[in-house]
């Protein structure tokens, strides 16, 4: 059997290794000159960044899978940390919450109680916001707004500000009043509802090519496989020609704007390509600026004014603490913003300034900076939002990406789970 993956990003490549893993020939064709789609390394000044600050956690259970089984060692290449959340620059105090190393659900209970920065009645009510959704096993009847969930269980104050909004924007990339509840509690389940592993931090102490995307293009590669780079797929047809070689069957794994074009060419796929015309988009912004070597965080993950409508900034890591460049601090802008609207001097000098006045020291001016905008980084996880399935009404063709992983938000593990269960699929054929 040959397949034709059509798309070089997480979702396309993990359905290609799970094919080649198991003896099917596989060719991936991607439009870029590089693969990993919304998650790779640029070449751009001083040399090589990642096109963006990314966050896995330890209930990525098939992307640590298939990091291994393409010979990428999550545990050099990924620094694990313990959850905790620091808003350091927070009022009337400063914000902390760390989850320590006991059985759940027991974790969750002391990170909660021992809190910094909250009232008491806040985790209180906090705690028993978190055993009521688990007694609902984390389901509502109807999906609302995560700002209209929160107002629910009357959670308020520095926890609703510096842990729950935050938690949904950055898993979303959607702002609480606009995103998914539902959505959000299926994370919610995985990660603070699951084992105290599932909540670690894991982040990239590599370029992101080197996390996945490389390793995998070998795996595919030694298992009899193909990667045509800057090869772009205009037309789907039924026999499954693609730039004049026949496959058995294909996966489209391109994100959903893309999708929809080439799907609208087909009659039986038109309906889909209507659906996936109307999804809105959010953007995702990431500023690096470089200071000098000795200049290191507090923590390698730093929140900034959360929910100040004043403060630009968001999240603020340290590559330095990450095993990257020493100096290098990464701003992380997600979802819809006033940082969309100033330029990339006036983003930065404010980002500069945020961040001195958390760390309450001055500091030197950046040496350089690099400013990447990513206007369609996710898909808008609102209430409701209709997700495809992974067959296609036209047979033999399969979809692949976060957008139809219906029970994840857009992030890396919804992208390999989508590309996993596409592959499975074509095997049971």
């Amino acid at each position: 059997m040959r397949v034709a993956i059509v798309g070089g990003g997480w979702a396309g490549l993990s359905a290609a290794v799970e094919l080649a893993g198991a003896g099917v020939t596989v060719t991936v064709f991607e439009a870029a000159k590089q693969l990993g789609g919304r998650a790779r390394s640029v070449d751009l000044r001083p040399g090589q960044l990642d096109n963006g600050q990314h966050l896995l956690i330890g209930a990525y259970h098939e992307t640590l899978r298939l990091m291994r089984e393409v010979g990428a060692d999550p545990e050099r290449l990924l620094k694990r940390l313990p959850f905790e959340i620091c808003f350091p620059g927070s009022q009337p105090a400063s914000f902390r919450m760390r989850l320590p190393k006991l059985r759940a659900p027991w974790h969750l209970a002391a990170g909660l109680l021992s809190c910094r920065g909250a009232t008491l009645s806040e985790k209180w009510r906090a705690l028993r916001c978190m055993r009521s959704l688990q007694l609902a096993g984390y389901r509502l009847a109807a999906d609302e707004t995560v700002a209209t969930l929160l107002d629910g269980h009357r959670q308020t104050g520095n926890l609703r500000r510096y842990l729950w909004e935050p938690l949904c924007l950055a898993a979303l990339n959607t702002s609480p009043e606009n995103a998914s509840a539902q959505v959000f509690l299926n994370t919610l389940r995985d990660s603070l509802g699951g084992q105290p592993t599932a909540t670690d931090l894991l982040l990239p102490a590599a370029d992101l090519d080197q996390l996945f995307p490389a390793p995998a293009a070998r795996f595919i590669v030694a298992h009899g496989g193909t990667i045509r780079l800057s090869t772009r797929v205009d037309r789907l047809d039924g026999h499954f020609t693609v730039t004049g070689e026949p496959f058995d069957c294909a996966v489209l794994a391109v994100g959903p704007q893309h999708a929809a074009a080439l799907l609208a060419t087909r009659d039986e796929t038109r309906p889909l390509a209507r659906l996936l015309a109307d999804y809105r988009f959010e953007p995702i912004g990431t500023v690096y600026c470089a200071y000098p070597p000795e200049l290191r965080l507090p923590w390698p993950m730093l929140g900034l004014a959360a929910g100040d409508a004043t403060r630009l900034g968001q999240w603020a890591f340290d590559r330095g603490a990450l095993g990257g460049t020493a100096g290098l601090i990464a701003f992380v802008l997600s979802g819809h913003g006033q940082w969309e609207q100033v330029d990339n001097q006036t983003l930065v000098a404010a980002l500069h300034g945020e961040l001195a006045s958390v760390l309450r020291v001055r500091l030197p001016p950046p040496t350089w900076h690099q400013v990447i905008r990513e206007r369609r980084a996710t898909f808008s996880c609102r209430p409701g939002l209709a997700r495809p399935p992974s067959a296609s009404a036209l047979a033999g063709l399969w979809l692949a990406g976060d957008y139809v992983c219906a029970d994840y938000p857009a992030t890396l593990e919804a992208a390999v789970r989508s590309g996993v269960t596409a592959a499975r699929a074509i095997l049971l054929k």
